[in-house]
């Protein structure tokens, strides 16, 4: 049992009876009236202690019901929601809920950021509540029970209890967005190779059928239109069963924090949008996570049981205070990779000096393979430089960042310099980037 404020308020009021008893037609406390005054006040006090016990006794043969909705996999960086379903009987209840949700999440409730959640609900109701956690890493977590606390229908005590509802959860790469990705591209697919048919774009071919207006001269197939006595067309679409491979560094400056994750879990996220867009695609897609050498190695494989495999081996792995070796790396390509593929370095780079083992590694690629190399940009970097300041020590670090951005571009350049392709996006925009650029790809047929 605690009690209430109401109880508190009832106290004091007791003890101001007293003191008024007590210093009856005097200003000072009279003697005679003291003794009275006393066992009023007590006798009052204990009343309304008696009253408060009741009352949470009442509340325990009429707790309201709490539950959990089971909590599945979560994703790193987003906003899980967590719903709780409370069930009242036959008063009214209210309500404090606090779900033990494990410390290293933030919570919040809407807009709010709370770890206690108040609600009044009328007699045989149902409510749902919602609210959302944000994990900072991947990994296994306990989570721990709910405390509940009901007021009585007097409103003198609350009655406290708590739910044994402990369980493990595991926090995964982004989900959330690879879910969303996923209704993405099924919406393009079905509109995309329709258009594509009708266009002619791609280069395998599907099927002859009928010359219709607007249809490109080149793709008429002239040996089956004598054949027939009719117009004929090629239709083409976009070649499939092409390989992707994707190489994720876990060095050194993958694990800095940008916006709150580490730099390897931004490239984690763009590595398995980038492998769904390519299984979507009907592409062999593999997965390396190299630092000195080649940590993991899932050779090229397609349908759609590549990807539930691929968040199962990659979603343990961390990045790693090592210097990344890309001459091993790309070496491992070479080995094991014979039939040309599209490779997909996603790395960070500093300068030019810093990335020269890069810059030799990833034009060793071409032209057997079609080398492709994103870098993960600090957004934090990208505002300093670009925001005008008066101060000194403000104008001091904007000139470290434009010359950070400078250095930047400068290694770049020499890698597309080599015939590498080449996405430098900002860290939390790069799944989105990314894709967009191999879908680019695939529809100009450049692999």
């Amino acid at each position: 049992m605690i009690p209430s404020r109401r109880v508190y308020q009832l106290l004091l009021l007791g003890t101001a009876i007293g003191l008024g008893v007590a210093t009856i037609g005097s200003d000072v406390i009279n003697p005679q009236f003291l003794s009275v005054s006393i066992l009023l006040t007590l006798g009052f006090d204990a009343g309304v202690l008696l009253l408060a016990v009741l009352d949470a006794r009442r509340v325990s043969a009429n707790r309201a019901i709490v539950e959990r909705h089971h909590v599945d996999r979560l994703s790193i960086g987003r906003e899980n929601p967590v719903q709780l379903t409370v069930k009242t009987g036959y008063q009214p209840a209210t309500l404090q809920i606090r779900d033990f949700y494990p410390q290293a999440f933030s919570a919040k409730t809407g807009s709010i950021s709370t770890d206690t959640l108040t609600l009044s609900l009328p007699a045989h109701s149902r409510e749902d509540l919602t609210y959302s956690v944000l994990p900072s890493k991947r990994g296994t977590y306990t989570w721990g029970d709910i405390q509940v606390r009901q007021l009585g229908t007097w409103g003198l005590a609350w009655h406290d209890w708590k739910l044994p509802k402990s369980e493990t959860v595991a926090v995964y790469p982004d989900l959330i967005g690879l879910r969303s990705l996923s209704i993405r591209l099924t919406l393009q697919t079905s509109g995309n190779i329709r258009r594509a048919r009708r266009q002619g774009s791609g280069t395998e071919f599907s099927e002859l059928r009928e010359y219709a207006s607007g249809d490109d001269p080149r793709l008429i197939d002239w040996k089956a239109t004598a054949r027939r006595s009719r117009m004929l067309v090629r239709v083409l679409e976009p070649e499939q069963e092409q390989t992707l491979l994707v190489l994720l560094d876990r060095g050194r400056l993958m694990t800095a924090q940008v916006k709150g994750l580490e730099r390897f879990d931004w490239g984690l996220n763009a590595a398995l949008a980038l492998a769904l867009a390519g299984l979507n695609r009907g592409d062999r897609v593999g997965i390396g996570v190299f630092d000195r050498q080649m940590h993991l190695w899932m050779p090229p494989e397609r349908g759609q049981t590549q990807l539930p495999k691929l968040i199962e081996r990659l979603t343990p792995i961390h990045p790693v205070l090592l210097e990344p070796d890309y001459m091993d790396a790309v070496t491992t390509v070479a080995t094991r990779q014979t039939r040309r593929a599209l490779v997909v370095l996603i790395t960070e780079v500093i300068d030019a000096t810093a990335s020269m083992e890069l810059l030799a590694a990833m034009g060793r690629l071409a032209p057997r393979h079609l080398p492709f190399c994103v870098t993960l940009r600090d957004p934090q970097v990208d505002r300093q430089a670009n925001t005008f300041t008066t101060a000194i020590p403000d104008t001091y670090a904007r000139a470290v960042a434009l010359d950070l951005l400078s250095q930047r571009q400068l290694a770049l350049a020499k890698l597309k310099q080599k015939g590498v392709l080449v996405l430098d996006a900002p860290a939390d925009q790069v799944s989105d980037q990314l894709v967009d650029r191999y879908l680019q790809l695939k529809a100009r047929s450049q692999l």
